[in-house]
């Protein structure tokens, strides 16, 4: 068994290396592997050489297959290939199917926190696209409170209170997110982007005071 576990872990490997410089192949090759009773590896080769072509719809089926068959085998890697399925719902625009496949990911006990506050993040985006807020707003403080020195988190927050309107929300996670970002991730783009939203921020705080000054006035 070692030894043929060994021997699919490396042809697991080859079939990834190809997909860089040859992702035609590198499912060619996946898809034979999967004919032959490949099981989790080849279907997880084959996911991801359709991952990289953006063809998201076969690369959503193939991960949630992979899914199922890790827990039938007990693998202990279902809710991983559910949250790269979710993923790839994500990429390919079908946010309805993303979080139904991030429910069932977080419904394992599998997931170490770190993984599980990833999941919340990930199933938010779901929520925005499909327009419920309140959803994300769940999803984003679990996963504030799983991942908190994660910065990208407190700056999906932050756009999250933008777009619902509570401002003095939105200014503290910025805030928290730049601070988080400068000290932990050293990330400059994120830091530029919660700049620009500290900027967007504070001219919508100017605008609506203007309103305010005006309804006032009349």
């Amino acid at each position: 068994p070692a030894a043929a576990a060994n021997s699919a872990e490396a042809r697991f490997n080859s079939c990834v290396s190809l997909i860089p410089s040859d992702v035609a192949t590198a499912q060619a090759h996946a898809e034979k592997w999967r004919q032959e009773n490949g099981g989790l590896p080849a279907l997880h080769c084959l996911a991801l050489a359709f991952v990289a072509q953006d063809r998201f719809g076969p690369a959503v089926t193939t991960f949630e297959q992979a899914a199922k068959m890790a827990l039938l085998n007990r693998d202990g890697r279902a809710a991983f290939f559910y949250v790269q399925a979710g993923n790839a719902a994500v990429a390919g625009d079908d946010p309805s199917r993303a979080r139904g496949l991030f429910d069932s990911a977080l419904a394992l006990p599998t997931l170490s926190a770190a993984q599980q506050g990833e999941a919340h993040l990930d199933r938010a985006r779901a929520d925005v696209v499909l327009n419920d807020l309140p959803g994300a707003r769940v999803d984003l403080d679990a996963a504030l409170k799983l991942v908190p020195a994660d910065p990208m988190g407190w700056l999906l927050s932050a756009t999250l209170a933008r777009r619902m309107g509570d401002l003095k929300r939105a200014e503290a996670d910025i805030a928290t997110a730049m601070a988080k970002a400068d000290t932990k991730a050293k990330n400059v783009t994120l830091l530029a982007l919660a700049r620009l939203l500290r900027e967007q921020t504070d001219a919508l705080q100017i605008d609506n005071a203007k309103d305010i000054t005006a309804a006032e006035a009349a």
